[in-house]
């Protein structure tokens, strides 16, 4: 088990390495998209998911995805709605996420919690950019933008993958972009460095179950296809089992490492996916993270 983890590990390692190694201007900036209501969509490709919403007046982005992502955003938004950009939200720090912000014109208001707004400022994109994409407007626990069919909610709970967390919900359509909290199915990317904690992940997952009302729907950040309210739910409980079953292993002595290698995806989350990605150290640095967090 333990040359299986590791060597997957690898095999992610070497693909990331791949792509870095290819400059991105030379790499065909492909966006599909995905209709998902009447003036609703997802653009996928290029980093984390981006919703689109049309509304009255203009249209609200959610995440900007990689660098040099912003402009083939932009384009794809013009081919869907002669509309201009009002408003870019964007649900955490990470460079997949907010990179493309950079590109978007000074008259889009930018809106992000305000310990991502923090995070955001440390990056070197931002600075390299004259501070151009910066988060302007920010929030700390809730935010209505719009009315009726236009409105937008957004919600933070705490922290998880980031310290910033925010939940994006499109309450007319019963649809949330969770950003990277829930990216997946699958082990969480827990950014300790940017506050994110594998202690409470679940934790503010089940606050965002139970506090958010009247959603069916999820627009995950990576995920190709869209989960249900109740995948929240199981996430959730998923994470709680994974840090249950850290936390024992290391009260009995374990390593990390030896924790790692011995890790089986639970029968009761069929369909996760059984493979842990390397970025921030794959399962072994979960682990860590976790240690460092109780001791």
């Amino acid at each position: 088990m333990r040359r299986v983890l590791v060597l997957g590990m690898v095999i992610v390692i070497g693909g990331l390495a791949t792509l870095a190694a290819q400059p991105a201007a030379n790499a065909p900036k492909v966006i599909e998209v995905e209709k998902v209501k009447d003036n609703l969509f997802v653009l996928r490709g290029g980093g984390g998911n981006t919703a689109v919403f049309v509304t009255a007046n203009g249209v609200t982005v959610v995440d900007a995805k990689n660098p040099g992502w912003g402009a083939p955003i932009l384009a794809k938004i013009k081919e869907l709605t002669p509309k201009p950009v009002t408003m870019l939200i964007n649900t955490h720090t990470h460079g997949d996420h907010v990179s493309g912000n950079v590109e978007f014109p000074a008259s889009v208001e930018v809106v992000a919690q305000v310990n991502t707004k923090a995070n955001m400022e440390k990056m070197p994109i931002f600075k390299e950019h004259n501070n151009a994409g910066m988060a302007k407007r920010t929030f700390t626990d809730k935010l209505t933008i719009g009315k009726g069919a236009d409105q937008v909610d957004l919600y933070y709970f705490g922290p998880g993958h980031t310290n910033g967390d925010a939940f994006v919900v499109f309450p007319a359509h019963r649809i949330m972009h969770s950003g990277d909290i829930f990216a997946g199915k699958s082990v969480p990317l827990i950014d300790s460095a940017n506050g994110g904690s594998m202690v409470r992940v679940s934790e503010t997952l089940m606050k965002a179950h139970d506090g958010i009302k009247n959603v069916d729907t999820i627009i995950n950040g990576h995920m190709p296809a869209q989960t249900t309210w109740a995948d929240l739910k199981e996430y959730s409980e998923f994470n709680k089992d994974l840090v249950d079953w850290m936390r024992a292993g290391l009260k009995a002595g374990k390593t990390p490492e030896a924790l790692a290698a011995e890790w089986k995806l639970p029968e009761k989350y069929k369909g996760y996916s059984a493979n842990v990605s390397a970025l921030m150290g794959g399962l072994v640095g979960r682990i860590q993270t976790l240690q460092k967090e109780i001791q």
